[in-house]
């Protein structure tokens, strides 16, 4: 019994040193942090499966999910990565319904893995890493702090990955581009000659201009 005892008070330390750690690092705290620690995976996935630590997604730990929003988690996960698609049509008001799952545009270089997660869903969009800047902006959205691609570079790549978006979703961002009293057109065609989607921005749009 006093066996046990010991290894239970020991655990209940590294647990402790463990969440200590994540609130260090803002709730979200890394495999290879708690390495240097000293701390042994196979303990962190004792915790896991213990239900004491929940694994975000590979090699990412928190002590409870119900302590960041979807809006959180994304922000922490992927700084580098820029809202785009209906994820960046939604907070500029041009799509009425919210996405499910969150595109985003990160380099093509980017491993894969980062976004095996089954909540939230994420949907990533590769992109040459001489494209991944043109456009970029940030925005504010729940209280976090997002890099987002300016309402141009968003209608160019809706029309570029037209066939990757619902029928309706397409025109009704389309449409509300086209009524944006503040819509800079001399950046739609810069940034269309850039994405190679200028013949559609004459087609679709400049009749409406």
């Amino acid at each position: 019994m006093s066996v046990v005892y010991k290894q239970s008070n020991a655990s209940a330390e590294i647990l402790k040193q463990i969440v200590e750690e994540i609130n260090t690092h803002g709730g979200i705290v890394k495999r290879e942090q708690l390495g240097n620690l000293g701390i042994d995976y196979r303990r962190i996935l004792n915790f896991v499966e213990t239900g004491e630590l929940v694994r975000i997604k590979n090699g990412y730990y928190t002590d409870r999910i119900d302590r960041f929003t979807e809006e959180e988690l994304i922000a922490k996960l992927f700084p580098d990565a820029l809202l785009c698609m209906e994820s960046a049509l939604y907070p500029y008001g041009y799509i009425s319904q919210k996405p499910y799952g969150w595109r985003l545009a990160v380099d093509k270089n980017t491993s894969k893995s980062r976004f095996h997660m089954d909540y939230p869903k994420i949907i990533p969009y590769y992109t040459e890493p001489e494209a991944l800047e043109i456009g970029a902006s940030t925005i504010e959205i729940g209280g976090n702090v997002f890099r987002i691609y300016d309402k141009e570079r968003v209608i160019c790549d809706c029309l570029k990955y037209e066939s990757k978006m619902e029928r309706e979703t397409f025109k009704e961002a389309i449409q509300s581009y086209i009524k944006d009293e503040e819509k800079d057109i001399s950046l739609l065609i810069e940034y269309a000659k850039e994405r190679k989607v200028i013949k559609k921005v004459q087609n679709l749009i400049g009749v409406w201009l």
